[in-house]
């Protein structure tokens, strides 16, 4: 575990060379920033091969004494353990394929400015992947919450990174707020299970916890919903949701990098990793899979009236980020954590081959306004339908069947009958935006002249992504026996096989329907939108169920109100009555004060003639 340092020290150094020599060539950019990933996955599979070779079993490096102050006295220590292990490898491994992507879409997108912004670029994207990484291998939430925050910083600065156009810096801002909301629940747990347990060392505290509450108390209840708030804000679930889609104003291969390997994972592996907590908080967990099935609803609905490719995509991210979540809640953990891994590969196949389109049609995002693409883009059309089908859960070839239908069965096999049904709905209609997104980007008439990308880091990643979204990346199991709880097993093969094959067919009838309305002339679509129904529906899912409206109106509106109000500070007002008054008191003195002997002579008459006056009167 020598070079488990070397893992996250990689991408900072990277970070730190790009961000202090500004003007360095395109070239040599990119081969820092590509080659630092490359190095930290390197580093990443030699510490995977020493963690196997020794049994498997957890470690802990310990770098040096962080703080210390009094009993508080946070280390800076890493832990590994499998699912340590597998957070890391798809950080580091996705990563650095969307990195090397990264070379290539940004030399087309900055073809005209100047170097600077292509270098600031790869150092925003390495100190992203640091902050990740560093998350992930902290052995206490002290350290874990630097990295949470580090995350946070990026995420505001690749959003808003095309900073000159207003709606960007809007969307950055709109990110940074709104997990920063989440992130406040995350300090308030943390100040809780510090005050129980005096230690912020999550082995510790996984350990204390079931011997000081028993399941259910109260305390415990609210130190998880604290910490599923933090995790809500950071992995976009409700109700901080609303951020994930206005995030699409950053270059693809950001939108690549927070979707997949980074950013939105970060609250699926805090509750997977404070797991013994939310074990004895079972309204809490119960909570967990009813907002990951609640959410998967709202986006696959909203995904359903896009007509941005990536916003196709954003809402697809936050929808199977709440299948995670649903699986969470169910104690399926490590189906959660498998179909993360799985999410991770089709989705930045997905993301990556959106940036190949929208760079080939010209920067047009805008799906209607592409169309017969299939042909001149074969490679992006091959890598759509594995990554779509993957999405999709198409069954037995695609990588995302396994992950998808194992969270489906395990749902249904806990009792949760109810996050099932809404399970196998969220799978329909995950069919059915994913393949009308397909037809009406590669089918149909071509509405604008597009040219096939070329050149070995546009296509390694693609092939590769390709291949690892098939039924070869479900080959791939993440080491978590030992790490997580069992989860429920039904009784029955039979009746697993069964369902098995009712989500089957529930994504193949959402690829069929599809099919049938958004391929051809689309008469029964355009005709349904033309009405008052549909063209209300229509908007009302376009805007993601009108969340940003509802918040504008609850929070934004009521908050501008109050400010106007206290526009002048009125207890500040009151305070500075005694100040105006000795002041006035001082300027009216000020005025007796002229200088004629004349008029002290009468001030003083007229004083002494009132003090008689005073004095006769007793």
């Amino acid at each position: 575990m020598t070079l488990l340092p070397l893992v996250f020290v990689f991408p900072l150094l990277g970070a730190v060379l790009l961000a202090f020599i500004r003007q360095m060539p395109r070239p040599l950019a990119a081969t820092v920033g590509v080659g630092s990933i490359g190095l930290a996955a390197l580093s990443a599979l030699v510490v995977g091969l020493d963690f196997f070779s020794n049994g498997a079993q957890p470690v802990t490096v310990t770098l040096w004494q962080w703080i210390s102050v009094g009993d508080f006295t946070p280390r800076f220590s890493l832990y590994v353990d499998g699912l340590t292990l597998t957070m890391m490898s798809v950080i580091t491994g996705v990563g650095f394929l969307i990195h090397l992507f990264a070379s290539w879409y940004m030399t087309e997108d900055l073809k005209d400015t100047s170097g600077y912004l292509y270098t600031r670029f790869f150092a925003y994207m390495n100190l992203f992947v640091f902050s990740m990484l560093l998350l992930v291998l902290a052995d206490n939430l002290m350290l874990l919450y630097l990295g949470w925050e580090g995350v946070g910083l990026c995420s505001y600065l690749l959003i808003g990174y095309y900073y000159r156009g207003l709606d960007n810096a809007k969307a950055a801002f709109k990110a940074f707020i709104v997990t920063r909301v989440g992130d406040v629940f995350l300090a308030i747990g943390m100040f809780i299970l510090f005050a129980k347990f005096q230690t912020l060392d999550i082995q510790t505290l996984l350990q204390q916890a079931p011997k000081a509450w028993a399941q259910g108390d109260l305390m415990a209840e609210v130190a998880a919903l604290m910490l599923l708030g933090g995790a809500v804000g950071k992995s976009a679930q409700l109700p901080l949701q609303t951020w994930l889609a206005d995030a699409m104003a950053g270059p693809t291969p950001v939108s690549a990098l927070i979707h997949a390997a980074t950013m939105v994972t970060a609250g699926v592996y805090l509750i997977a990793r404070t797991h013994v907590i939310f074990e004895l908080a079972p309204m809490t967990l119960e909570l967990v899979g009813i907002i990951g099935a609640a959410t998967l609803l709202i986006a696959g609905f909203s995904a359903l009236a896009q007509t941005d490719i990536k916003r196709v995509l954003a809402y697809s991210t936050m929808s199977q980020i709440g299948y995670m979540f649903l699986a969470l809640g169910v104690q399926a953990w490590d189906a959660a954590i498998f179909h993360l891994m799985i999410h991770a590969f089709f989705k930045a196949l997905l993301f990556l081959t959106s940036g190949s389109v929208i760079i080939a049609c010209h920067h047009e995002q805008d799906m209607f306004k592409m169309g017969g693409l299939r042909k001149p883009l074969k490679l992006a059309y091959a890598c759509f339908w594995v990554g779509g089908a993957a999405l999709a859960a198409l069954p037995i070839v695609t990588a995302g069947f396994y992950s998808k239908d194992e969270i489906l069965w395990l749902s249904f096999a806990s009792g949760h009958e109810v996050l099932w049904f809404f399970g196998l709905v969220g799978a329909f209609l995950t069919s059915l935006y994913t393949f009308r997104m397909i037809f009406i980007t590669f089918h149909g008439e071509a509405n604008t002249e597009a040219h096939a990308p070329k050149g070995l880091a546009h296509h390694l990643p693609l092939v590769t992504l390709l291949v690892l979204s098939t039924f070869v990346g479900a080959l791939i199991h993440p080491p978590l026996e030992g790490v997580l709880p069992a989860s429920p097993e039904g009784d029955s093969e039979s009746l697993k096989l069964i369902f098995e094959v009712l989500s089957s067919v529930v994504a193949i009838v959402g690829l069929g329907i599809a099919a049938a309305l958004f391929l051809g002339r689309r008469r029964l679509v355009k005709a349904l939108v033309k009405t008052d129904l549909g063209r209300n529906g229509w908007r009302f899912f376009n805007s993601a169920f009108a969340f940003d409206w509802l918040y504008d109106w609850l929070i934004v509106k009521p908050f501008l109100a109050i400010a106007w109000l206290h526009r002048v500070d009125w207890i500040n007002a009151l305070v500075n009555i005694w100040p105006w008054l000795a002041k006035q008191a001082h300027r009216g003195l000020s005025v007796t004060q002229t200088g004629r002997i004349r008029w002290y002579a009468g001030s003083i008459t007229a004083g002494a003639t009132l003090m008689l006056v005073l004095l006769v009167l007793g």
